[in-house]
């Protein structure tokens, strides 16, 4: 018992639990603001707090170098894959947008093979036809009770966009500070998600009250420095597989959270897709252990 509750345990139970809490916060709080500029605020505010952490290593930035890399992981994991979560919080209940959105390890699996060349198993094959299942469920059931179609396609978009995102970033991790990456993410994605609001939104809509400060402000402080941090110390620990398995909480958080404090229902359709996908992501990330096989390095 006790070689489970490690610090490495309780830094994976934090980080599903920010990230489990985090969609039904920006589901209430998105309604008081304009999706870009929503999403351009949080991920703003949460870059530039990583900034002034990394200030000290900045001679590891190496902005002339690596800039490019950097302006192509802000595109995917951020103005693609914020932009798009935001916007589809307002056409579907936050829970359910947030199973469609988990998709992404099983597409991380597809394109990890496509692209990185890591093995398929039978088992992981297996894994990825019951998330399709899965999700095809949960997408009949928002059709069935009048949801919006568009924010189905939105939700599965988003997770598209944040696999491919993800796949950029391992790819480069090697050559790339992975705290700077985190920083110049969200600094350069949050302020083009902020000059496309406000070319396209208006300021003036944004409601000043208490849930979209909050909203904010837990995106920027807890939701990105905060979880992302953890995120990216558990990978360079060598946690990755444990990282990946453990993201099955998340949209079982987020629906609990939901159901309780924002009054959104449960189906059973939409619990039977819930536990497809959950078996889907946990069979998509399994692999035996090697004992002779050194940790992957994120």
């Amino acid at each position: 018992m006790n070689k489970f509750f490690t610090k490495t345990t309780a830094a994976l139970l934090l980080l599903v639990l920010i990230w489990g809490i985090s969609w039904p916060i920006y589901k209430v709080s998105a309604a008081y603001a304009p999706p870009l500029l929503f999403g351009g605020m949080r991920a703003f505010f949460g870059g530039c707090l990583v900034v002034l952490v990394m200030l000290r290593f900045r001679s590891e930035l190496k902005w002339q170098q690596h800039w490019r890399k950097y302006c192509i992981s802000a595109l995917f994991n951020t103005v693609l894959f914020f932009g798009l979560h935001t916007l589809g919080l307002n056409y579907l209940p936050g829970g359910l947008f947030s199973v469609l959105v988990y998709f992404q390890p099983v597409l991380l699996g597809v394109f990890a093979w496509i692209w990185l060349n890591e093995r398929m198993t039978v088992l992981n094959v297996f894994g990825l036809v019951l998330g399709f299942i899965g999700i095809s469920i949960v997408s009949l059931d928002g059709l069935t009770n009048h949801l919006s179609i568009i924010g189905v396609l939105l939700g599965l978009l988003t997770a598209f966009f944040w696999a491919i995102g993800v796949i950029y970033v391992k790819k480069v991790s090697e050559e790339v500070n992975a705290f700077w990456m985190v920083a110049m993410q969200f600094t350069v994605g949050g302020a083009v998600l902020l000059l496309l609001g406000s070319l396209t939104e208006s300021w003036s809509a944004i409601e000043w009250n208490g849930m979209f400060v909050f909203g904010v402000g837990f995106g920027g402080t807890v939701g990105i420095p905060v979880a992302y941090i953890i995120y990216y110390k558990l990978l360079r620990a060598g946690e990755a597989s444990k990282v990946g398995v453990f993201t099955f909480l998340v949209p079982i958080i987020s629906v609990f959270v939901s159901t309780l404090f924002v009054g959104e229902t449960i189906t059973f359709k939409l619990i039977a897709g819930l536990v497809l996908v959950v078996l889907s992501i946990y069979l998509v990330n399994y692999r035996k252990k090697q004992p002779d096989t050194l940790p992957v390095k994120y």
